[in-house]
């Protein structure tokens, strides 16, 4: 499966594509945006192989990421959407999770709200899974109001390989 292109306002949620490599790369180079998610900027080979693994969940699971366009210039200014990456999570098993992460420069505008109520109104259409679930690190407050905004719920802080996390659940139709 071909992931869609969804519209919104002010964004394009687009399949993730070659052309989008180069700025993609220099987002996850970024210490702040990758501060609360693994909490170190990502070399090139690291960004490539999770640029390729989200490109991929679309063909193996259904559903995957999308990149995040600003829709009037076609700028990358992140990416997002549902994820299976076998974390090692248990509460993560056998439920799509949901995932954004946006340049520092969108930041504070209400762009993840934004994609991600177009990503999940797409799953509730399409996927149609009972329950989505999403991590987020405790220090990151910003992105538990998004995750709030969209009808997700905390369930429990945990200790996992990847550190301390907060798990939140959303029922379908959020």
């Amino acid at each position: 499966m071909q992931a869609p292109t969804l519209t919104t306002d002010r964004l394009t949620l687009a399949p993730i594509s070659k052309d989008h490599w180069e700025a993609y790369a220099a987002a996850w180079a970024d210490p702040a945006m990758t501060e609360f998610i693994g909490g170190k900027p990502r070399t090139r080979t690291e960004s490539w192989a999770k640029f390729l693994a989200a490109s991929a969940l679309w063909q193996f699971m259904g559903y995957g990421y999308w990149s995040f366009l600003d829709r009037a210039t076609g700028r990358f200014l992140g990416n997002g959407g549902l994820s299976w990456f076998e974390r090692g999570v248990a509460g993560l098993e056998g439920v799509p999770e949901a995932g954004w992460a946006f340049i520092p420069e969108a930041w504070g505008k209400g762009l993840a709200t934004e994609a991600m109520g177009a990503a999940l109104a797409w799953a509730d259409d399409e996927l149609k899974a009972p329950e989505i679930r999403c991590i987020i690190d405790p220090g990151n407050r910003a992105s538990r109001r998004v995750a709030e905004k969209l009808g997700f719920r905390f369930l429990e802080a945990t200790d996992e390989a990847m550190g301390r996390i907060e798990l939140f659940s959303r029922q379908r139709g959020g």
